[in-house]
Formats: structure tokens, C-alpha cells, sequence
């Protein structure tokens, strides 16, 4: 598949979000993978400090360095950052007020941790900034280093607020370096190379924080990308037995026969109890999920669907899932 069979053609900047527990990061990487397909180089960087890209490729935890962690379907590679804020405070107080040597002394000291307490707007500066200038680094020959750059966000309700950092800072500083820097990083947040995607499941929650995210970010003018809905149920109930296990009128002597005949005589009707219990809960859960899809047809984005994977998340169901992203048309 190539970039201009995807939804986001000429994107270099993949921003996810979602409420917690929805599995941003599973999508995060397995997106990363999915852009990385046929020979791209892209890199995943992580901002919370969780280590959370370690686990998921089942790899020591990543240092303050872009290390490549995985091979891509067709040849492509992945490589990882796991910002530390205190590395790259120190970082940009050399790069901007040549103060490599007073910065190591401000962290043995804890004013590091001091400062980005008391100046959050700093901090968010110094995480996204890092990414901007990994989005837009070249090599010696004018190409881009990265062909993409995927980074898994702080949660949704934070979202708008970590990217708008311009106005995070404008009580910070109205020039100088700090000012500049958050100027030239919201240049990329804002450009049509950026696109914030939101991970959610088909629950109450999620999809109204999704929802509220969406209609934020659209306020302060940030550039909303598709809808990730993660882990979906697939109904494994024909359409008349999902009617009636909703109803509570499911043929128990039905399925006690259908027991028996599975070879499960002993205790067939306290199985058959369970069975309509497990339906009866299936069919909520279905219903459940159908409603909350049809909101969400409200967000005018391109939606994905990633399904649940009943072996659990491993390496080879990250595949799978960047897999599912490709065959949509993600990436």
C-alpha cells in the first residue's frame, strides 16, 4: 500500500490520545509498525514516562536515545524514544543558554523538578519540542530522518492543553529563546503534516471524552485525525438468539439439549444457567456497543476499528493490529 492509498497522506506527525485504559500506546505502537510497512523508518516516542513501548515490544527499558525496536512488515524499521523531561530540560538549556554544566548542577540540586512543577507550560514545551525537532530533522542529503513520527500523548483530558503550548507559555514568556522555541514547535502542531488521533472503546466514557477531545481540539484550531476504536466485541450471536438472550427469553430446554449433546450430561442445567447468563450479558454488551458507535458517527473523522484479540496483547498481536490499521487504510 502506498502513502497515497492512506487517509493521511503527507502526514509526519501521528499525535495519540484517549482516556485511560483504552490502550493508546498498543495503538501508538502498532500504528508506528503500520507507517513503518514497506521500508519506512519511523519513530515512536513516548512522553509519560512509562516505559510502556518497552513492554509492549518485550525490550529493555529504552534510555534516553532513539533505539530501533522493531522490524516492519516488507523491510520497514521502528525506533523508540522515551523522553526523560530532566534529560531534556538539560538539553535545551544547553542548546539555548549554553548552560550544560549550571544545568547538571540544577538537577543535583532539584531544581529541575521545581521548575517544571511550578512552570508545567515549560515541560510540555520541552516534550513536544523534542518530538518537533525529530519530525523535522534532515539527513546530510535533505531527506527527512524519519518518514514519520508517531507519539503516544498524555490522556484526552489533557490533551488540548499539552499541544496548545503557546498558550501555555504566554505567561512564561513573551520573548526569547522559550518564546521562540514554543513558537517554532506549535508551527508543527498546527501544519497539515500533524494529525491527533483518539483511541476509544465502545464505552459510555471513552467515546464522550473522545467526543469532548475532538470538539477542544477543534476550538483552539489543532488538527483532529481519525477515530481508533479499540478492542470491539464481535458479536457471536446471530441477530434472533441476540434478541431474545436481551429479552431473557432464551429456550433453556435448547440449550440444555445443545449441552447434552456437546457430551457435558453431568450438571447440564446448571451449564445451561450459565450459558443464558453469559448470553443474556453478551447481548447487553452488543447493544451497548451499537449506541455508543452510532454516537461517535456524530465526530466527522475516519473511524478504524481494532478488534479484541482473544490470545491477549503480545508481540505478535501488535502486528496484527498494525496489520488491521493498513488493511483500512490508516496507513
Amino acid at each position: 500500500m502506498s502513502a497515497r492509498d492512506t487517509d493521511w497522506d503527507g502526514v509526519r506527525l501521528h499525535v495519540v490520545t484517549g482516556k485511560g485504559g483504552t490502550g493508546k500506546t498498543t495503538v501508538a505502537a502498532a500504528l508506528a509498525l503500520a507507517l513503518a510497512a514497506g521500508g519506512r523508518k519511523v519513530l515512536l516516542v513516548e512522553v509519560e514516562g512509562r516505559q510502556g513501548i518497552a513492554q509492549l515490544f518485550d525490550c529493555p527499558p529504552l534510555p534516553y536515545e532513539e533505539r530501533r525496536v522493531a522490524v516492519a512488515p516488507d523491510g520497514g524499521d521502528v525506533y523508540a524514544l522515551a523522553i526523560d523531561t530532566e534529560e531534556a530540560l538539560l538539553e535545551y538549556l544547553e542548546m539555548f543558554y549554553n548552560l550544560k554544566r549550571a544545568g547538571k548542577a540544577m538537577s543535583k540540586l532539584g531544581v529541575v523538578d521545581f521548575v517544571t512543577t511550578i512552570a508545567p507550560g515549560l515541560r510540555d514545551v520541552i516534550l513536544t519540542g523534542k518530538t518537533a525537532e525529530a519530525v523535522r530533522r534532515r539527513a546530510k542529503d535533505g531527506s527527512y530522518v524519519y518518514d514519520a513520527v508517531v507519539m503516544d500523548a498524555p490522556p484526552t483530558g489533557r490533551i488540548t492543553k499539552f499541544l496548545n503550548v503557546n498558550e501555555e507559555v504566554s505567561g512564561l514568556a513573551k520573548v526569547g529563546p522559550v518564546r521562540n522555541h514554543a513558537d517554532t514547535v506549535m508551527k508543527v502542531v498546527r501544519s497539515p503534516e500533524t494529525a491527533v488521533h483518539f483511541v476509544t472503546l465502545l464505552e459510555e466514557m471513552p467515546v464522550q471524552e473522545t467526543m469532548d477531545g475532538v470538539h477542544d481540539l477543534t476550538e483552539v484550531g489543532l488538527p483532529v485525525g481519525g477515530v481508533m476504536i479499540n478492542m470491539e466485541h464481535p458479536p457471536m450471536l446471530g441477530a434472533d438468539a441476540l434478541a431474545a438472550a436481551a429479552a431473557g427469553s432464551l429456550d433453556r430446554d435448547e440449550i440444555i439439549r445443545g449441552v447434552k449433546a456437546a457430551g457435558l450430561e453431568h450438571d447440564a442445567e446448571s451449564i445451561a444457567v450459565a450459558l443464558a447468563a453469559e448470553a443474556t450479558e453478551h447481548a447487553r454488551r452488543t447493544a451497548m456497543q451499537a449506541g455508543e458507535k452510532e454516537r461517535l458517527e456524530s465526530v466527522d473523522r475516519p473511524r478504524y476499528s481494532l478488534p479484541l484479540l482473544s490470545d491477549g496483547m503480545d508481540l505478535a498481536g501488535l502486528y496484527d493490529l498494525a496489520e488491521s490499521l493498513r488493511a483500512q487504510g490508516a496507513a
